[in-house]
């Protein structure tokens, strides 16, 4: 019975040993990391500084992909879809096989078709090609294009549009009449509007794709259409990879110069943004272990005494590790935040538009800035190589 007894003591006692060392855990790290404040506030200060630039940085290299797919979808479709058959034309209900299967994901389809026609008006003739297509989408659909003078979106079944140069030579006006013949068949249409690309539009008409279609005799038919893929290079191939395979009579292709042109452009971002955070956690890092050493210095008596009452060095040195990241997290949380509000004004700075804030940045930044800070304790490790009796003789 007595034995019980004794093993029940024991058992009693150890949860209050485990909590006796627990709470002298906390209360030896509060002391150490309070013990120089002036020296704490510069290693939060180079922490924090560095979990602003890191956090600033990761959310414009997240946020570039958004703004570079945006501006690059300015410049025009980026994928295209070409007959394979020798006629040279593709089926006009094609599009209604064109809507993806993933709403989110969608992309806009604008079809043209193509021919050769004179264009006559006041007394001036012409040879031009002619671009049947959808005039409500080409100011929405064909952004680097300009219109004058400006237009409502709907164009009316008898309305069409001329390029700058065409224009010029035919002594045309918006409100002319134009006339289009070609293989003894005829159309008229009302200039509505000059377009200007700095291109081969500029010398091209473009009317309603019924009018074409009657013009070259190929009712319901098209050349070429052209898609606005929304998203960056990979999740353009894959949809040209769903689209061949959905539609294998036709040639399903990326506009190379805009797709690959944009991947590039990302790349190269990227990688300076990405490298310019690794050289700041460095130097973060050279600053907080500059601050460790001296520390490490200051508390020789400190570890000595720990280690002559018993303290093992395992323990020893998880006090130190514990209290690097305790100023890892509250810099890292402070810095990490300051970083997400300077990314807003940078991305004005550098893109015109605010950054948005990536939350994905916000824990990723706080998880470097507490590795950095664990890492810079690297000169605390020689701390627990230190002997109590040297340490108290003056020897070390």
């Amino acid at each position: 019975m007595a034995t019980e007894r004794a093993a029940s003591g024991e058992q009693r006692a150890a949860p209050d040993r485990r909590s006796v060392n627990r709470s002298m855990f906390w209360r030896v790290l509060r002391r150490s990391v309070f013990a120089n404040r002036a020296r704490l506030f510069v290693i939060l200060l180079a922490l924090g500084a560095g979990a602003a630039v890191t956090a600033a940085l990761l959310n414009l290299q997240i946020d570039a992909k958004r703004r570079i797919t945006t501006e690059f979808r300015t410049f025009g479709p980026n994928v295209l879809i070409t007959s394979l058959t020798e006629s040279g034309t593709i089926s006009e209900s094609l599009l209604s096989q064109l809507q993806p299967e993933n709403a989110d994901s969608g992309y806009a389809a604008i079809p043209y078709l193509y021919s050769l026609a004179k264009v006559q008006s006041a007394g001036q003739i012409q040879d031009a090609v002619i671009a049947g297509t959808h005039l409500d989408l080409l100011e929405n659909r064909e952004p680097s294009w300009k219109l004058q003078p400006a237009h409502s979106l709907e164009y009316g079944a008898d309305e069409c549009v001329v390029g700058a140069r065409l224009a010029v030579q035919l002594q045309a006006q918006s409100g002319a009449a134009l006339h289009f013949s070609s293989n003894g068949r005829t159309e008229s249409c009302t200039l509505g509007t000059i377009l200007s690309s700095g291109g081969a539009e500029d010398d091209q008409a473009f009317v309603p794709l019924a009018v074409a279609q009657r013009l070259a005799n190929a009712a319901g038919r098209v050349n070429i259409v052209k898609l606005f893929v929304s998203g960056d290079a990979a999740r353009i191939n894959d949809a040209i990879q769903m689209l061949q395979a959905r539609l294998p009579d036709v040639e399903v292709r990326p506009v190379r110069q805009f797709t690959e042109g944009e991947a590039r452009l990302y790349d190269k971002i990227s990688g300076i943004l990405t490298a310019t955070v690794a050289v700041v956690l460095v130097l973060t890092a050279l600053c907080v272990m500059a601050a460790m050493t001296n520390i490490a210095a200051e508390r020789k008596n400190d570890v000595g005494l720990m280690k002559a009452i018993g303290g093992s060095a395992r323990r020893v040195l998880r006090i130190f590790l514990a209290e690097a990241a305790l100023l890892g997290l509250a810099a890292g949380l402070l810095g990490a935040a300051a970083g997400m509000t300077l990314s807003i004004d940078l991305g004005k700075a550098v893109f015109g538009v605010a950054a948005q804030p990536r939350l994905i940045v916000y824990p990723v930044s706080v998880v470097l800035t507490v590795i950095v800070a664990i890492l810079a304790a690297y000169p605390l490790r020689r701390l627990v190589q230190i002997r109590p009796a040297s340490v108290f003789r003056g020897e070390e």
